[in-house]
């Protein structure tokens, strides 16, 4: 995770200064960040990654559910990272029952609306043609919807993904728009690594490489002493990753048949997210 804390450096360096939409932020344009499962699982190790919130989400989104009560259960607890969003004053006159978010990522890669109301089950074709075709340029997956986009409590930050087969080895490469580089990126960079272990898994491959191109790169001035605090603090060995051999269906993980092995972390940093 040296790559991780570099571009934390360059930010507070180089970056510029910017008001946006919820706070003022340092921001750098368009950084490519590359890992390689093969060597380890890429958990930050500066501070404790919220492992079982990301195994969550990420089953949640595979489920295509778009309700924070949902995602409340698959996490068991009370709150969720979803929960300030669905709670949200811009949000809840559009919110059709509790906790619903709209149509968000798990929506639209598992019930994508053709013009004329058929859905599009994006992971199920992304999973057939690698099986049988891997070599195809058409492995992907979007959740940037234009036509829905004042139908979602937060319209997607991380985009676009797709995959690339080679000698039996599978890469993603996922391209975030909008990057909170101190309490998001890390989460990011979790979740599309398992993503790619999972799918992996059940095409019968050997995950490889993990891509991220970030492209607004920011860090909210907010979180600028809890980025100095993480930077004083020198990268543990990565974990593994310990996936349930026997699940050869990317609809029938739990909770349970994911787990880190070996993860050696520093204690967690707190910082507000900003919503």
């Amino acid at each position: 995770m040296k790559i991780y804390n570099e571009i934390l450096k360059k930010i507070l360096k180089d970056g510029i200064d910017r008001k946006g939409r919820n706070a003022v932020t340092r921001a750098l344009f368009a950084i490519q960040i590359r890992f390689n499962l093969e060597d380890g699982f890429p958990a930050v190790t500066t501070k404790q990654l919220a492992f079982n919130s990301v195994k969550s989400e990420l089953l949640w989104f595979l489920e295509g559910s778009n309700s924070d009560e949902r995602l409340k259960e698959i996490l068991g607890k009370d709150r969720t990272i979803w929960t300030d969003n669905a709670e949200a004053s811009y949000w809840k006159p559009k919110a059709k029952f509790p906790g619903d978010l709209g149509r968000i990522y798990g929506v639209q890669w598992r019930k994508w609306k053709k013009p004329g109301g058929e859905e599009v089950d994006q992971i199920a074709n992304l999973i057939n043609k690698l099986k049988t075709d891997p070599n195809d340029r058409r492995l992907v997956v979007t959740a940037w919807n234009p036509g829905e986009l004042d139908q979602m409590a937060l319209p997607p930050c991380h985009m676009i993904f797709q995959f690339f087969a080679a000698n039996g080895k599978l890469s993603l490469h996922m391209t975030q728009r909008s990057c909170d580089m101190f309490l998001g990126v890390p989460f990011n960079i979790a979740s599309y690594s398992l993503l790619l272990a999972m799918v992996a898994q059940v095409v019968g491959m050997t995950p490889h490489e993990m891509v991220i191109t970030l492209n607004d790169a920011h860090i909210y001035h907010e979180h600028f002493d809890a980025v100095q605090e993480q930077l004083s603090r020198k990268p543990k060995k990565l974990p593994k990753l310990w996936l349930n051999p026997e699940i050869k269906d990317i609809n029938k993980f739990k909770m349970d048949d994911i787990k880190l092995v070996d993860y050696e972390h520093y204690p967690s940093i707190k910082a507000k997210m900003i919503v």
